[in-house]
């Protein structure tokens, strides 16, 4: 697989949404899901995709311009915002920011005229350029507190796969027949690195990976036709999001190996819930009726609720149960790597 093209969905009517109330998801005797705010990058015509969450309360994401143009940015504990992030050498409009740690080092990627990717780390109003030795397409996608960092990258075979950098000692993988393979976070303990894959029908599945290696998959829901896996926490705690065969997009929290909790912003059919704190912080965003993105901060209070995932397989062959409704990466967030 060669995914070079980077689709961006433009939408040319946003309002800026105002803020939500305080509300639960919850069960009885159990814990919950509660929104804390909503927000949206400051201007007309942004839509806003929050990534990651530190435990400052600091979180990393993106926003999309009427013009179609994707910025970087920090959205700060205070509720101020940082200045639009754009990496020196982006060329095309397009700057993404995916992780944040507690000393505010911000990482993500770039791309270029040749629709390639390239990884970056901004530290202190200082920009450093990453690309995976002998790669031509590199996309940084977490970064823990100890600085070690995880995300995919294609070599000149073609071939995508995920890595990871502990201690500065790189390693990649793939889950075994996947046409690719994303990690998109790792926990300060180096237990848990959490992303997706791609089979061979083109279906998306959740993954995680052990600390020696062991990697756990699919992940899936009961009736998921596309799982993604984006954030984790120091308890084990991963949040993502899934579609089933309706058409809705549903907020994941996952607890390893096999319970999930489902997550709805209420009237919206798309949630997705990105980044999760050690304190069960939790950042997103929802899409309203109009199609307009906007950023979600929660919590999680509690135990949430959790019932089993479909059996795990630990196979070289990751069957697939449902066609996907759309397989596209427009359908998950515009872009290649979904975000």
């Amino acid at each position: 697989m060669k995914p070079k093209q980077i689709f961006i969905s433009i939408l040319a009517v946003l309002f800026v949404f105002p803020l939500m109330g305080t509300f639960a998801q919850q069960a009885a005797n159990s814990g919950s899901i509660e929104v804390i705010t909503t927000f949206d990058y400051p201007g007309t015509g942004n839509l806003t995709l929050p990534q990651k969450i530190n435990e400052r309360g600091d979180i990393v994401g993106e926003f999309i311009d009427s013009n179609g143009v994707t910025r970087g940015f920090v959205r700060f504990s205070d509720g101020s915002f940082s200045a639009p992030i754009v990496d020196p050498n982006d060329t095309v409009g397009f700057t993404e920011g995916r992780g944040i740690n507690n000393s505010r080092t911000v990482c993500g990627d770039y791309a270029t005229s040749d629709g390639n990717l390239h990884g970056f780390f901004l530290s202190g109003g200082t920009f450093t350029e990453y690309d995976v030795p002998g790669a031509v397409f590199t996309a940084v996608l977490g970064i823990n507190n100890p600085a070690d960092f995880a995300g995919t990258f294609i070599d000149a075979s073609g071939i995508q796969q995920a890595f990871i950098s502990v201690g500065g000692t790189l390693t990649s993988f793939s889950v075994p027949a996947a046409i690719a393979t994303l990690a998109y976070d790792i926990n300060d303990s180096k237990r848990l690195v959490v992303g997706y894959y791609i089979d061979s029908s083109g279906i998306l599945h959740g993954y995680y990976r052990d600390s020696d290696g062991t990697l756990h998959f699919p992940i899936d829901p009961s009736g998921s036709v596309g799982t993604i896996l984006f954030g984790d926490n120091n308890r084990n705690w991963v949040v993502g999001r899934y579609a089933d065969a309706s058409g809705v997009t549903h907020g994941l929290f996952f607890v390893p190996p096999n319970n999930f909790f489902t997550f709805d912003f209420p009237g919206s059919t798309f949630t997705s819930l990105n980044g999760i704190s050690s304190q069960g912080n939790i950042t997103g965003r929802y899409v309203d009726a109009s199609g307009i993105a906007h950023g979600i901060i929660a919590r999680v209070r509690g135990t949430p609720p959790t019932k089993a995932a479909g059996p795990e397989i630990k196979a070289n062959v990751s069957p697939s149960k449902v066609a996907p409704l759309n397989p596209s990466p427009s359908a998950w967030g515009g872009a290649m790597p979904a975000r």
